[in-house]
Order: C-alpha cells, then structure tokens, then sequence
C-alpha cells in the first residue's frame, strides 16, 4: 500500500498481462493435443485475486483493491425488496382500490358539481355569441328540430316526439294506427252486433214458446 496509486497500478497491469499471457500458452498447449491446464490447473483463490463483475476478466490484487475508485465496485448492492405473491397482493385490494369510495369525503362531487356548472356556463356563452354572429350578418336563425325522424333512425327511437309545421306535438310510430273514422266504425259494428244477439235471441225465445205451445207441451 505504501508504494503509491500509480506504482500500484502498474503492477496490477503488469499482473493482469502475464495472466493473459498465461492463458494464450494454455490454449496453445490444448491446441497441440496437451492437457487442459485452464481445466485442470489449480484455481485462484478470492483472496488473491478479485475480478470486479462485468470487466472482462481484469482482476485486482493486494492494495489495488482498496485504490479509489475501485472500492466502491467491490461493495455490494443491498439486496432487492422480497417481491409479494399474487395472494397477498390480493390482500390489499378492496373497494377503495377500485375507487368506489373516493365521493365518501363529500371533496370529489363538490369539485364535479363546480366544474359541470363552468362548463355549462361556457357553453352557453359560446352559443348565445355565435347567436349574435349570426343575426349580425343577417343570417336567420333556425332552431334545429330535435324532434325530427331521420330515415337512418333504429326502431329504439321511435315514438319521439317532433315539432309539426303547425307548431303541435306530434308523434311518429312504426306500427299501424286506426284513424278516427275507422275507430268510430268499429264502435258502430259492436254495438249493431250486440243488439242483433240481443234481439235474435228474444226471437228465437219467442219461437221456442210458440212450438211448445202448438205441440201442447
């Protein structure tokens, strides 16, 4: 430690270049069909040498590992949080996960309440300008009917009511309607029918006491 930074780091270069030179004569002698000496050769122990992780193989000895800089890479990592199983994940989730109590303060539906009321209000100030725009230029204003059927309009929205001509309410409906006339011609049909069962029967009551009589009975 005391032969200085840079003198150690020279040596530990130096140290790192013979291992490599090392290496290539092991690889060399496996090549000619010698022993396999990076497999079989005696291992390197950590107090020896230590190879900071991700650098290729460089290694650090004695005082080369307490230089600045080089410290720090040796400290370990605090270990990640233990991750949470699906089960107790779970545990935590309730209605307020799912925001169904977020209006139990009374803040949520005051903050909606104030900003529907500046939206409505924006709106109709935007229409009543484009209102005046329009009669300034001279343009007639015509209201759009609401209550007009469309051809593309589904059978769900039949019935709505629309503004007629005449300025009455009226009402459009997908299904046949009787007419005034024929619902007082229907009426005039049941009522002759029931008088004709009314008095067909007191006649055919009649006959009937007419035939007892002439057979004596």
């Amino acid at each position: 430690a005391g032969l200085g930074e840079f003198r150690i780091r020279d040596l530990n270069d130096k140290i790192n270049k013979l291992l490599r030179e090392k290496g290539h004569w092991e690889y060399r002698i496996k090549e000619l069909g010698g022993p396999d000496y990076a497999r079989i050769g005696p291992k390197m122990l950590d107090h020896e040498g230590k190879e900071v992780p991700g650098n290729r193989g460089y290694k650090y000895f004695g005082a080369a590992k307490d230089l600045p800089g080089v410290r720090e890479l040796f400290e370990k990592e605090p270990l990640p949080p233990p991750r949470k199983t699906r089960a107790e994940l779970m545990k935590d989730i309730d209605a307020e996960y799912y925001g169904y109590r977020d209006e139990d303060d009374g803040i949520l539906e005051l903050l909606e309440q104030e900003h529907e009321k500046k939206v409505i209000a924006e709106a109709v100030e935007k229409w009543k300008m484009e209102r005046e725009a329009r009669l300034a230029r001279g343009e007639e204003e015509e209201e759009e009917n609401i209550y007009a059927v469309h051809d593309d309009e589904s059978d769900e929205e039949a019935g709505k009511e629309r503004e007629g001509e005449e300025g009455q309410q009226k009402f459009i409906a997908h299904v046949p309607v009787p007419t005034q006339q024929e619902i007082e011609e229907a009426l005039v049909r049941r009522k002759k029918m029931e008088l004709l069962q009314k008095y067909a029967s007191e006649t055919l009551l009649a006959q009937s006491e007419e035939a007892k009589t002439l057979l004596g009975l």
